[in-house]
């Protein structure tokens, strides 16, 4: 757990270097911090910035967004990846509509209650949009409560009862100082205490606060897991290759998706499936099409 002072450390860094995104505006509308926790899975900020300003503009309320053409939604979506999000936030909308009036609940029961809305999600939404007390925890949070609480280089591949202990010790028990501790934390994480290249000469838990350069930054174990999330030649890859194709026709016959892995067809007709099974296109003959 970490004290007193190293959350003034931290709120005050983050006073001074905090990004300017316009979810943090305070007119920005819960629903609006909803989608941006949604784009931002996964994804960086700086891909998420102008297709989260295209969506709100296009539907800034749940029941824009309810009543909205699957195929403009996919559209929008881009090539932001994982597009099963873009499908999951337009039944979040609707079920915000059907059950909750248009208006993001409050609550993190109510919001997990929502199609494609997690803990991590809920939580945000909670503190962010509602301003109530949270326990926040992506992977920014806790990167840097593993290294100054716990001393490591990186948190477990899985998020471990023991973490979780920490990560809610951490949260200060005032719900505005909480509120601005999980902002500033997440954006420590994703400027400074960074996975691959940690920048601790600026970090204002450097000095006093972070266990990890007390005990001289080691290095994780060498057996240690690690994500290593591998692209080229995925079936992921080529499902977003089918997707864009899609998203500039609106339709693709079958050889002009076959023509994109000539080497192995299996993989082709598998992506083609997934993507039917997951609702993403549909299938006109042996074309596909956007839903």
């Amino acid at each position: 757990m970490l004290d007193d002072a190293a959350v003034d450390a931290v709120l005050d860094w983050y006073r001074a270097e905090a990004r300017d995104l316009p979810w943090r505006h305070e007119d920005a509308s819960a629903w609006g911090i909803l989608v941006s926790e949604v784009m931002l899975q996964q994804t960086p900020v700086v891909r998420v910035l102008p297709r989260w300003l295209a969506w709100m503009e296009a539907w800034p309320t749940p029941a824009d967004l309810a009543d909205a053409p699957i195929a403009e939604v996919l559209r929008a979506w881009d090539r932001l990846g994982y597009p099963r999000r873009a499908l999951r936030l337009q039944e979040c909308a609707r079920a915000i509509v059907a059950r909750h009036g248009g208006e993001v609940p409050c609550g993190e029961d109510a919001l997990r209650a929502l199609p494609g809305i997690g803990e991590y999600t809920a939580a945000a939404v909670t503190a962010f949009a509602h301003h109530g007390r949270a326990v926040v925890a992506d992977t920014n949070i806790r990167r840097v409560l593993a290294r100054a609480a716990l001393g490591t280089a990186l948190p477990a591949p899985s998020y471990t009862a023991a973490e979780r202990a920490v990560v809610t010790a951490s949260v200060p028990g005032d719900t505005v100082r909480s509120v601005r501790w999980n902002q500033a934390v997440m954006e420590l994480g994703a400027l400074v205490c960074t996975a691959r290249s940690p920048r601790c000469a600026v970090c204002p838990l450097a000095s006093g606060h972070c266990a990890w350069v007390a005990a001289g930054s080691p290095a994780a174990p060498a057996d240690a897991p690690r994500r290593v999330q591998r692209f080229e030649g995925t079936d992921r890859q080529l499902r977003g290759q089918i997707m864009a194709l899609l998203r500039e026709h609106g339709r693709a016959d079958a050889a002009a998706i076959a023509a994109l892995d000539t080497e192995d067809p299996e993989r082709v007709a598998r992506c083609r499936a997934s993507l039917l099974a997951d609702g993403l296109v549909a299938a006109d003959g042996e074309a596909l099409r956007l839903p």
